[in-house]
């Protein structure tokens, strides 16, 4: 097991004149401080994640903590990353399961389709990560370049534009504290720094329920809050599991998120190792393949898929802290949450104004994203090629094109998905005959 995991060794010197390494480690107190630190940044996004597809809150921040550790052991403690909801499933959910109370918290009937189709993306997942450790990820980023993924990522926030407002379309009350939430998070986006701008998920949603609370529980507008459950709900207990049904339709339109999935894993990993100084690539097809299992596992329970999170990146570039151990101590403290159901009565309080608020941001954030892809790596759009792959692909997801074949249903995401990966390579045919 020596060769698998790196030789630690304690941290010397001053926290503030050199970065901790990822085979480094600091004293206890200040570990346990920075892992507890890293559970709050994944938090917000993790809790949001299963809320909006009506699965367990409290079961996603459990299985969060359990394949972070699981992801710890699988590449060797040698790539930082916490592991939590991805919200590139939640379209595709929503789509599978027919679920049309997204944002109100109210529990998903058909958890299990959607469960069985989440196994099946990260079998998937885990075999893209076999083929990488064989072959290397060239040929992924053959077949997706960044006109692909940068399209196919803008579509996963558009896709879900429709369905999030429609939560408060209807209630005045409703309408204007989703955009007290949206103003609370972009505040703390914009006006403050460090930690406290990492955290504006965390930070932007207690902000908004403490103002909900003061206009609807105490001055008497719109629907109060309702404390009673938090009361009654046990310190300890176990979350909801459920078994996976394999539904071929269900199947067929989640597993294609795996592509995105590797897209976004390749890209956390690539900027991990900008940061540290250290050469992560032969870890890349390991990671794939833990991230895989680990979503194979959480989907086998009923809880969400897994993907690295850019939050606990974006913590340790402030921290500049990049020892994996830490990520350990976050798992551990996000399984102890998960244990308990009154924590999850605490999330279950959150009003439908203010998770519809916090949706709007974040499928916001993921739509740009996208754009970011394609800044970032100079797509040229002079080109016609990567002007039609761009233009079909986008307006296909936002306009939920969903193919159908039989009894079977691609889905928005997914047809347009498909049809970005098509696209790109016969345009390519063109390129090739020059």
């Amino acid at each position: 097991m020596s060769n698998w995991f790196p030789k630690w060794r304690p941290y010397t010197g001053s926290i503030d004149a050199r970065p901790v390494g990822t085979n480094e480690y600091l004293p206890p107190a200040q570990s346990v401080v920075l892992g507890i630190q890293h559970a709050f940044a994944m938090f917000g996004a993790t809790v949001l994640a299963p809320f909006l597809m009506g699965f367990d809150p409290n079961l996603a921040i459990l299985m969060s903590g359990i394949c972070t550790i699981l992801f710890f052991i699988m590449t060797g403690g040698r790539v930082p990353s916490y592991l939590g909801s991805s919200f590139a499933f939640i379209g595709v959910v929503i789509a599978a399961t027919g679920y049309a109370a997204s944002g109100t918290g109210a529990p998903n009937v058909n958890i299990a389709h959607a469960a069985g189709g989440i196994m099946a993306c990260g079998i998937l997942y885990a075999i893209f990560g076999f083929i990488v450790m064989a072959t290397g990820t060239k040929w992924i980023e053959k077949l997706m370049p960044p006109v692909v993924t940068g399209a196919v990522v803008m579509i996963i926030g558009l896709n879900l534009a429709p369905v999030t407002v429609k939560g408060v379309a209807g209630n005045n009350f409703n309408m204007w504290m989703a955009l007290v939430t949206v103003l609370c998070m972009g505040s703390i986006a914009v006006f403050t720094k460090g930690l406290l701008q990492r955290l504006l998920l965390l930070v932007g949603l207690l902000s908004a329920y403490l103002i909900y609370f003061i206009v609807a529980n105490v001055m008497g507008n719109g629907t109060p809050i309702n404390f009673t459950p938090i009361q009654q709900a046990a310190w300890f207990g176990m979350p909801t599991f459920h078994s996976p049904v394999f539904d071929v339709n269900a199947m067929l339109i989640i597993a294609p998120i795996a592509l995105i999935l590797v897209a976004e894993n390749l890209g956390h990993i690539k900027a991990v190792s900008a940061m540290t100084g250290e050469n992560l690539d032969p870890h890349i097809g390991k990671a794939f393949v833990a991230d895989g299992i680990a979503t194979t596992l959480s989907g086998g329970v009923g809880a969400p898929g897994m993907t690295t999170y850019g939050e606990n990146i974006g913590v340790m570039a402030v921290t500049r802290v990049y020892s994996t151990i830490v990520f350990v101590i976050a798992g551990i403290f996000a399984i102890f949450l998960g244990f308990s159901p009154k924590f999850g009565a605490i999330i279950h309080t959150i009003p439908t104004a203010i998770l519809t608020g916090a949706s709007i941001v974040v499928f916001g954030l993921i739509t740009i994203a996208g754009a970011k892809i394609w800044i970032e790596n100079k797509v040229d759009f002079s080109k016609n090629k990567n002007l039609m792959v761009a233009a079909v692909t986008i307006i296909l997801g936002t306009g939920d094109f969903a193919l159908q074949f039989g009894d079977f249903n691609l889905g928005g995401i997914g047809t347009a998905t498909f049809a970005a990966l098509i696209l790109n390579w016969f345009f390519s045919l063109k390129d090739k005959s020059e």
